[in-house]
């Protein structure tokens, strides 16, 4: 209960802060940053000198400026206009930051500008996905807290974004904006509105084609001759993207784009630079996670980079409006069905949220519920505004507002004024239910009855807002009969379906336009709701109950065709029937949509290798295996793929095994037995295994035995290994397989352990 209050009492004082900086209160608005940082690789320290400019765009004056910084940072000196100021630090209740309260030297009035100037030290006890400190390459994202931030993304008006200069003392770093390095000194000048972050590493970089001038794909060094061809795919992909946000929201941002292939931090994106996943890159052809994450990113060139985003609900456009774009892209460019998939992906996620979600106008990353409802809900509250205006129409409004704000930031309050002027009363009465009210609509409807030469179905909306929705009917003969219907809220309506013929199904709001907290009764005859579907024919499976699993997935393919999860359970549940020849159609299938996601390609290829192990081609097996563990979609699929290729290579003795790995694994079993922390750091990367070193020396293994399965080499710098383990700790034996890391770092060292099964 006690963190649940805490946050309940923080989002409590951040509302009352809101509604006080209406009043005569001052409100700081970050205007520049000048970050000078170095890197200290043996003291695992990251020394900073951070200048932000401020101004007071509240109506009242300031006597103090405060600020957040990670908890961990020493600060040395903060000083104001030059002059040494007097500061006062707090520890934020969740632990992850400080706050930092400076006195200035005089009060700043309302429009009044400041300087401020912390110097700190920041240590990096272990390496995360948000900052890294290591040989093998460095990182420190937004979310790290490295530099101060006036507003953080959890502040009722959104994290400070603006211009900055960025000045690493290393080289090889690479950010977002202009690249004006020298030497081992590495400068970035970023003139739109961003984040600064930064990361240091070895890449190679691949420009993009005369679609794609300007953008760059920087890959780990000796990567294969297809993952550089995905490379390339990619970048002009977002040549693609750019061109065309720039038809619908004017000339594109002059900023170089990066796109950068990492294996920590992948999905963040801010101005210009997105970090995608170095799997990606192994996978056949672009997925659609990774489709849909350039979309996104490069919508933000836009939609908060060019023209910053500003004040309370700013989520419903950095996320929201952004994924409403990227899906338009993704119908464009991969056409209606791959647009649908997206959309219904989208509904399942925000149907895990939609009876809990807080106001979007009003929500914040501090609700749990944020990154379910603001971009799934928000694209659904865009895609309802642009029926009822027209893209053509939406759109214009849209570019006429960024474009006009692009000095001032642009609001939600602002947006909705402007579309409510030329949309009228019923479009300003959707967007504040929409917005201004949790979600409570839930659209019902009942069997159709014959009623003449006319079907007639009961409707009932028990939200608190009138909607006119479209409904379709199908008949025996497979007709399909729309209609349309208003439905008072709480109350009830009629659809009637103009057909002699029989209607066999019926259902309300086939484009699934609304945000409902229940989609279940949608349809009638009733269906078994696709979240229930997928969650029971996977258990189906787990248990080997397969007639029934196939039972359940016919279901869901019958209700979603579009779902490849779907296909993919129906095709694994007629495998374990051995009806291979059915199920060898399916994983085919999903593998051949024009933007699978990272799960198809692993389990069509899984399926297709197990179909082919079943065959006697070993060698076939053994390559589908492989690209199914390269595409890394989860956990689960990872594990499955690399077992069953070692034992489809197993069946030819061609199970590979580098020598060096080998050797390695020795040297770490000694160490793990002898227990000595410093012997083991020694051969770990700095910063790597934290938990997995205090753990060793803590319990000092009576045994550990560590067999290498396979090995394989992935790029110029790293090993994979898998492994089986025997270890007896504690009085107890345990056994199972794990997936070790090697990194060059003056010889081979590890770098992870992951996919670890011992028990």
């Amino acid at each position: 209960m006690k963190p649940k209050c805490l946050a309940l009492l923080a989002i409590l004082f951040i509302s009352f802060n809101g509604v006080a900086q209406e009043e005569a209160r001052v409100v700081w608005h970050v205007t520049k940053y000048d970050i000078n940082s170095s890197l200290q690789m043996l003291e695992r320290t990251l020394n900073v000198t951070a200048t932000l400019n401020a101004t007071n765009v509240g109506r009242g004056s300031g006597n103090t400026l405060t600020f957040r910084l990670n908890s961990k940072a020493v600060i040395k000196s903060v000083t104001v206009a030059g002059a040494n100021a007097n500061f006062r630090v707090v520890p934020e209740n969740q632990g992850v930051a400080q706050r930092v309260t400076t006195t200035l030297p005089s009060a700043v009035a309302s429009n009044g500008a400041v300087s401020l100037t912390a110097t700190y030290t920041l240590p990096i006890e272990a390496n995360t996905g948000l900052a890294a400190l290591s040989p093998t390459g460095s990182h420190f994202l937004p979310l790290s807290f490295w530099y101060p931030l006036p507003n953080t993304p959890f502040s009722i008006r959104g994290v400070d974004t603006s211009p900055f200069r960025l000045t690493v003392n290393a080289p090889n770093i690479v950010s977002s904006g202009f690249d004006k390095s020298s030497g081992a000194v590495s400068t970035f000048e970023q003139t739109l509105n961003a984040q600064p972050f930064f990361l240091q590493g070895e890449w190679d970089r691949i420009e993009g084609a005369a679609e794609a001038k300007g953008i760059t794909v920087l890959v780990r060094k000796g990567i294969t001759a297809d993952e550089k061809k995905q490379a390339e795919n990619m970048a002009l992909l977002a040549g693609a993207l750019r061109s065309f946000y720039a038809t619908l929201l004017g000339p594109a941002p002059e900023v170089p784009i990066r796109l950068v292939a990492v294996n920590r931090g992948a999905g963040f994106y801010d101005s210009g630079t997105v970090l995608v996943e170095s799997s990606a890159l192994r996978r056949a052809k672009v997925d659609s996670s990774t489709a849909l994450l350039l979309a996104e990113a490069l919508a933000q060139l836009w939609v908060g980079a060019q023209t910053p985003v500003r004040g309370e609900g700013g989520g419903v456009l950095r996320e929201g409006l952004t994924r409403f774009l990227a899906t338009a892209f993704l119908e464009k460019q991969y056409g209606r069905n791959a647009a649908q998939a997206e959309l219904l992906r989208q509904r399942l996620a925000y149907s895990g949220v939609s009876k809990r979600d807080a106001p979007l106008a009003r929500s914040t990353q501090m609700d749990e519920t944020y990154f379910g409802s603001a971009p799934n809900k928000g694209a659904m509250v865009w895609r309802i505004v642009e029926q009822q205006l027209g893209r053509d129409q939406f759109i214009s409004i849209l570019r006429e507002t960024f474009q006009a704000s692009r000095t001032s930031g642009v609001t939600l309050a602002a947006v909705r004024g402007a579309l409510a002027e030329k949309g009228g009363s019923a479009l300003k009465t959707v967007l504040d239910h929409q917005l201004d009210v949790v979600t409570d609509t839930d659209l019902m409807i009942g069997l159709p009855q014959q009623r003449g030469s006319e079907w007639v179905s009961a409707l009932r909306n028990i939200g608190s807002s009138d909607v006119t929705v479209k409904l379709v009917a199908t008949t025996d003969r497979g007709e399909q009969i729309p209609t349309q219907a208003t439905i008072p809220a709480r109350g009830f309506g009629e659809a009637v379906f103009r057909t002699s013929s029989k209607i066999i199904r019926a259902e309300i709001d086939p484009e699934k336009l609304y945000p409902q907290v229940d989609y279940s009764n949608d349809v009638v005859p009733r269906v078994r709701s696709l979240p229930e579907g997928l969650a029971e024919a996977t258990r189906l499976l787990s248990t080997q109950e397969n007639v029934k699993a196939e039972v359940v997935a016919r279901e869901l393919v019958a209700t979603a065709p579009q779902l490849q999860e779907s296909r993919i359970l129906l095709a694994r549940a007629l495998l374990a029937q051995n009806r291979a020849d059915e199920a060898e159609r399916l994983f085919r299938q999903v593998l051949d949509e024009v933007l699978p996601t990272p799960q198809a390609f692993a389990w069509g290829n899984i399926g297709l290798g197990q179909i082919a192990l079943r065959r006697g081609q070993s060698v076939e097996a053994a390559r589908r295996f492989t690209d199914a563990a390269r595409a890394e979609a989860d956990y689960a699929t990872s594990l499955l793929a690399r077992a069953e290729r070692i034992r489809a290579e197993a069946t030819t003795n061609t199970v590979p095994v580098d020598e060096a790995a080998r050797a390695f694994v020795s040297q770490l079993d000694a160490a793990i037995k002898a227990g000595k922390k410093a012997g083991l750091e020694a051969l770990i990367i700095p910063g790597e295994l934290v938990r997995f070193v205090s753990g060793i020396v803590g319990t000092q293994p009576e045994n550990w035995q560590t067999r290498v399965l396979r090995s394989e080499q992935v790029d110029a710098a790293t090993i994979l290994v898998d492994v089986q383990i025997e270890a007896r700790e504690l009085g107890q034996d345990r056994a199972g397989t794990a997936l070790l890391v090697l990194s060059q770092n003056g010889g081979w060292k590890l770098a992870g352990i992951e996919l670890f099964e011992v028990r």
